[in-house]
């Protein structure tokens, strides 16, 4: 249903849900360990799936897991924005400066790769990763991005341009 909301359950989406959740669950705990506190990964993974099941009539049974982690981003920032109690004036765009204490880069070991990454923008960052770490390209990337396969292909490919340039003026200083 369009509205979010969805029609009573039937035994199969039962049965679909408890397969989306065994086939997927590692997957977005995963997913959210490496952007964040361990020890909210698997609220935040709980929460998706609570929306997964209310909006089980609109998730495309082709694509489950894209779709799954286009929500977890969402529910990501989301559950970022509750961390910050600014008021709404006072909240700085996101923007490479921002970098300095993300869960995301904390994660990786490698000072320079660290470095690069936070040298590209969010947009390229979070491409990057979904590539590298959730293994992510052409259509399911696409479909997190919420963009065509062709767009997705070409952001791609601009990410990791910038991520290669971004590696070698670090390493001619």
């Amino acid at each position: 249903m369009s509205d979010g909301t969805a029609a009573p359950a039937t035994s199969d989406d039962l049965a679909w849900f408890t397969g989306v959740v065994r086939e997927h669950s590692t997957a977005l705990v995963r997913y959210f360990a490496r952007r964040g506190p361990r020890q909210d990964a698997d609220d935040l993974a709980a929460d998706v799936f609570a929306t997964a099941w209310r909006r089980r009539d609109d998730v495309p049974r082709e694509a489950v897991l894209p779709w799954l982690y286009r929500t977890a981003g969402f529910t990501l920032a989301n559950h970022r924005r509750k961390l910050v109690d600014l008021p709404v004036g006072d909240v700085p765009e996101a923007s490479a400066d921002r970098v300095e204490g993300d869960p995301e880069l904390s994660a990786l070991f490698d000072a320079e790769l660290r470095g690069a990454l936070e040298s590209v923008g969010e947009r390229d960052r979070r491409i990057l990763l979904l590539h590298a770490w959730e293994g992510l390209d052409g259509e399911e990337l696409a479909q997190v991005l919420g963009i065509s396969r062709s767009g997705a292909d070409a952001a791609l490919s601009r990410a990791r341009k910038r991520l290669r340039d971004a590696w070698g003026e670090r390493l001619t200083f």
